[in-house]
């Protein structure tokens, strides 16, 4: 397995395909997910979006992270997706990817990364996911994204 951080139109298929086959996003979600994709490749760097992506061998993504600076932070990043393939789930595969990710990061001069993600119970291993590499619950937003589906956001600090 190895790690590509250029960004390819073919991604765009790529993105579509692991979101809709992890099981855990809405259709508005996913589309969202490949929008962002678009945003990189019309901006490039502009966009805010930065990606990496886990390949088995070119052209077999087996998972990826899209993440971005917070504007008008000093080295606050944010986590906006991490997902892998439903078939290559429960590999290591997200832990690499999370972990690669906090090294490009850091070398960017990231200090913290910020993941949110939902209460509900599907997300329960997610959850679980984020503590495990490291990452303390910071905040809990009551009823955000729905009644009785609060926002949980998730922290590490990557200078210690």
């Amino acid at each position: 397995m190895r790690y590509r951080g250029e960004v390819f139109l073919e991604d765009c298929s790529h993105v579509l395909g692991i979101c809709e086959s992890s099981g855990f996003f809405y259709p508005e979600e996913v589309e969202i997910a490949v929008e962002l994709v678009h945003e990189r490749l019309k901006s490039g760097t502009e966009s805010g979006y930065f990606f990496l992506f886990a390949e088995y061998e070119p052209g077999v993504i087996l998972g990826y992270t899209c993440y971005g600076p917070i504007a008008c932070t000093q080295g606050s990043f944010d986590l906006y997706w991490i997902v892998v393939g439903k078939a290559y789930q429960n590999q290591g595969i997200g832990r690499g990817l999370l972990a690669e990710t906090e090294k490009v990061v850091s070398a960017l001069g990231g200090r913290k990364i910020y993941i949110e993600t939902s209460s509900r119970e599907l997300y329960l291993p997610t959850q679980g996911f984020y503590t495990h590499c490291g990452y303390s619950k910071e905040a809990i937003l009551a009823d955000f994204y729905a009644p009785g589906d609060s926002k949980i956001i998730y922290v590490k600090d990557l200078s210690t």
